[in-house]
């Protein structure tokens, strides 16, 4: 009879391939993003002007940020549709995305310049400086879909129950600034069903992101504090890593102190050049 759990790759060594037949290997990632600056065409000087006074305001907070951390937000609602227009164009679509459920549910879209984000929701029109959005933190694990944790188990599942003893564990320990805790289900034997019921047990959180470097990177936030499901998928969108993290926020959808102070340089160029 198969067996239905689903086995990390075999090793390699003498005779574990056969010596007649060519290597077939998963597709990597491919056709990273790279930043490409771009100078948008002023048709209005005049609506310029404040769009050349937010630039300077986001590469100072870049620069402060980077320097002394936390995060810094600048409101855009009083910007004149031309010139909201006009600073959209300008900061562009970068890699990560996101999506926060509550009220009012608000879509988040990192700009090509790492580490600022545009926030847009009912009532929010604005940009923040930072890390990551406040709001990605404290709504990440707003059940959306409760923990189920007396979800009964279905036959075949066979290892959930351990790993969800895991990461239940570092959930309930979790301090802030503690090593990031991975329970990588790629090397790990398990069945469909033990992915369904972990799925069922942790239940889902209030935010999903999408970060996209080398293929893609889907992030979703458990309801249960601190854990996250990391998944990374090739060009092909096949799956090629799989994880559950227990952290503030995975590394992946985060800018460094060196990404905001690069942003404040890049900035500083495109406005220079529109002005």
């Amino acid at each position: 009879m198969q067996s239905p759990f689903t086995l990390p790759p075999a090793g390699f060594g003498p005779g574990s391939q056969s010596t007649d037949e060519a290597l077939e290997y998963i597709a990597l990632p491919s056709g990273m993003r790279t930043y490409v600056p771009h100078m948008p065409e002023i048709d209005d000087p005049d609506s310029a002007a404040p769009v050349l006074a937010v630039l300077d305001q986001i590469a100072q907070a870049c620069d402060l940020v980077a320097r002394e951390g936390g995060r810094a937000q600048i409101g855009l609602d009083t910007l004149a549709p031309s010139a909201r227009k006009l600073l959209a164009e300008t900061l562009g679509h970068g890699e990560v995305s996101m999506k926060l459920r509550g009220v009012p549910a608000v879509a988040v879209q990192e700009s090509v310049f790492a580490g600022v984000w545009v926030l847009q929701g009912a009532g929010v029109d604005m940009v923040e400086i930072g890390p990551v959005p406040e709001l990605a933190v404290t709504r990440a694990h707003q059940p959306h879909r409760a923990t189920a944790p007396d979800t009964p188990r279905a036959p075949g599942v066979v290892n959930a129950p351990a790993l969800l003893a895991e990461l239940g564990d570092k959930s309930a320990t979790y301090r802030p600034g503690a090593e990031i805790h991975v329970v990588n289900l790629t090397l790990l034997p398990h069945t469909p069903e033990d992915l369904h019921h972990m799925a069922q047990v942790m239940g889902e959180g209030a935010v999903t992101i999408l970060s996209r470097g080398y293929g893609n990177c889907r992030i979703t936030a458990a309801a249960m504090p601190h854990v996250w499901r990391v998944q990374f998928f090739n060009s092909t969108d096949t799956l090629i890593l799989d994880t559950w993290e227990v952290t503030q926020m995975p590394e992946v959808a985060i800018a460094g102190p060196e990404d905001l102070a690069d942003s404040a340089d890049r900035i500083r160029e495109v406005r220079g050049a529109m002005a």
